[in-house]
């Protein structure tokens, strides 16, 4: 579960929010959504589109470094060695969110996880605009690496349209 990779060229329209939940919905998936960089916003975009609530379970904010253990089981050892920001702790989050929004003892059936740094500063001795996204599911996981440009608005924006353009790739 350590795959990862780079954004394709697009050649059609950014996917939406609306796009991501159609897919779920049309194969009858569940979701559920853990951030830590983009602090609710993906999970706000995704609960945008009428309906959602049919695919989205709910979502975990582990903005502090210790609750992406605690909350997430991301690995101690992981985080104490890399730090939050890492293309391992993205997959771990995305997985451990899966668990942490089970219903009736079962897990979502993806799981998506944004970590980062958003600035103004480095953090983990990673540059600003320095981005994982996580994605999970029962077939496996992959890691999108971004390193984006602007202010801290722009990259957590940024950050929430590329983890949505993922997701549908990824869903398909």
């Amino acid at each position: 579960m350590s795959a990862e990779s780079t954004p394709a060229a697009a050649s059609q329209e950014p996917a939406t929010a609306a796009d991501a939940i159609a897919v779920l919905i049309s194969e009858g998936l569940t979701i559920g959504v853990a951030e830590s960089l983009t602090g609710g916003l993906l999970a706000a975009e995704l609960i945008s589109v009428p309906g959602a609530s049919a695919a989205v379970r709910g979502g975990i904010v582990a903005y502090a470094t210790p609750l992406k253990h605690s909350l997430l089981d991301v690995d101690a050892g992981l985080l104490a060695l890399h730090g939050a920001v890492h293309p391992d702790v993205a997959l771990q989050m995305a997985d451990g969110v899966r668990r942490a929004v089970a219903v009736d003892g079962l897990a979502a059936d993806v799981g998506i996880a944004t970590t980062g740094v958003a600035g103004p500063d480095q953090q983990d001795g990673r540059e600003v605009g320095t981005v994982y996204v996580g994605i999970v599911s029962k077939a496996g996981g992959r890691v999108l690496s971004l390193q984006l440009d602007g202010d801290r608005d722009r990259i957590r924006r940024d950050t929430v349209a590329a983890a949505i353009a993922a997701l549908v790739d990824e869903l398909g």
